[in-house]
C-alpha cells in the first residue's frame, strides 16, 4: 500500500497522526500517562441553564479566601514566570506551546481596563502579546502579537496567544478572575486533589478563554480553606485544539499584598490523551500598583512604569528577559 508522504509535512496532519499513535499504542504512551487514564466528567452547562445559588455562594467564598477585598485595590499587576514544556506537547499543539519563545515571561495586568500584556523569552528571541479582553457576553476581545518586533497576522498564532494570555490569568487568579463575570455556575460533586478534599464548581464561561465565544471550566475548591487547588478547562479558542481538555494544579500559596497567590503549577492534558504532562511552571516575581498606563503595554515592548522585572519572590529564580 502506498502513502502520500507530502500530507505529513502539514502540522495538523502530524498532530492527528501522533494523537492516533498514542490512542492505538497504550504501551508506547504508558510512560507518559502515569497509569490512570480516566478522564473526569465534564458535562457542558447549556446556555438555557441558570446559576445555582449554592454555586454562586461557593465562588464568592473562594474569591474571599483568595483575597477579594485586597484584589479590589489592585490597579495594575506585574508578575514573572518561568516554565518547562514537556514531551510531545510542542508537536501536538505547536502554536499553543510556542516553545522557542515561551520559556520565561514578564506579564502585566490592568484589571479595570481588561488588558493583559506579556513578553515571552526563549531561544527564538522575544514575543510580545497585547490582549484586550472583551466587554460583554458576545465580545471576545482582541489580541496583537509581535515576534522580535515583527507583527504577525497568522490566525492560529493569534488564537493561541489570546488563549495563553487568558489561561495564565485564570491560573494565577483563580476565582478572582471570575467573580465579576456573568457566568453560569453549578455544583458538581467532590474531588480529591492530592491531600485536599475539594468541591467541584462548574462554570459556563461566555465569552470563553481567548477568542472562543464559550468554554467550560471546573474549579476544585478546597472544602477547608476555600482555595482553588485545580482548574480544568476547554480550549475551544484555538481551532486545532477544539475538544481538548486541560487541567492545571496550583500549589505553594504565598500571601502577598493580602492576596493568596499560587506559586507553582503543573498542567496536564485530560482529553484527548489522558494525563499527558504539558507544562510545569512557577511564579518567580510579583508586585502591584506601579502606576502604569495602558500605553505602557503596547508597541511591542514595555515602557514607562511597565518596564523593569517584577519584584523577585524569595527563593525563586529570576527569569531572563
Amino acid at each position: 500500500m502506498s502513502h502520500d508522504r507530502s500530507n505529513l509535512s502539514h502540522p495538523e496532519a502530524r498532530r492527528r497522526l501522533l494523537l492516533g499513535v498514542l490512542a492505538l499504542s497504550p504501551l508506547a504512551a504508558a510512560p507518559l500517562l502515569g497509569g490512570c487514564t480516566t478522564t473526569p466528567p465534564l458535562s457542558p452547562i447549556p446556555p438555557t441553564e441558570s446559576t445555582q445559588p449554592a454555586a454562586a455562594a461557593l465562588l464568592a467564598e473562594s474569591a474571599a479566601a483568595h483575597g477579594l477585598s485586597a484584589w479590589r485595590r489592585v490597579r495594575d499587576l506585574s508578575f514573572s514566570c518561568r516554565g518547562e514544556w514537556r514531551t510531545l506537547v510542542d508537536r501536538l499543539q505547536p502554536e499553543l506551546a510556542d516553545a522557542r519563545f515561551r520559556v520565561s515571561s514578564e506579564e502585566r495586568l490592568m484589571p479595570a481596563e481588561g488588558l493583559i500584556a506579556q513578553i515571552h523569552t526563549g531561544p527564538g528571541g522575544h514575543k510580545h502579546v497585547l490582549r484586550r479582553q472583551g466587554r460583554g457576553e458576545r465580545d471576545t476581545g482582541s489580541v496583537e502579537v509581535a515576534y522580535n518586533s515583527l507583527n504577525t497576522r497568522d490566525a492560529a498564532l493569534l488564537q493561541a496567544s489570546a488563549l495563553a494570555a487568558d489561561s495564565s490569568r485564570l491560573g494565577l487568579l483563580g476565582p478572582l478572575a471570575l467573580v465579576d463575570g456573568a457566568h453560569t455556575l453549578r455544583l458538581a460533586g467532590l474531588e480529591q486533589v492530592g491531600e485536599h478534599a475539594c468541591e467541584r464548581l462548574m462554570v459556563r464561561l461566555s465569552p470563553g478563554l481567548g477568542l472562543s465565544p464559550v468554554d467550560q471550566l471546573v474549579l476544585c475548591i478546597d472544602r477547608r480553606t476555600r482555595l482553588m487547588r485545580r482548574v480544568r478547562f476547554t480550549i475551544d479558542g484555538l481551532a486545532s485544539a477544539r475538544g481538548t481538555l486541560l487541567e492545571l494544579d496550583t500549589r505553594d500559596f504565598q500571601n502577598i499584598h493580602g492576596i493568596e497567590w499560587p506559586t507553582r503549577f503543573h498542567e496536564r492534558m485530560r482529553r484527548p490523551v489522558p494525563h499527558l504532562p504539558v507544562r510545569d511552571w512557577q511564579l518567580t516575581g510579583l508586585d502591584i500598583n506601579r502606576g502604569m498606563k495602558a500605553e505602557d503595554l503596547g508597541g511591542g515592548r514595555f515602557s514607562g512604569m511597565a518596564r523593569g522585572a517584577a519584584r523577585a519572590l524569595p527563593g525563586a529564580a529570576t527569569p531572563t528577559t
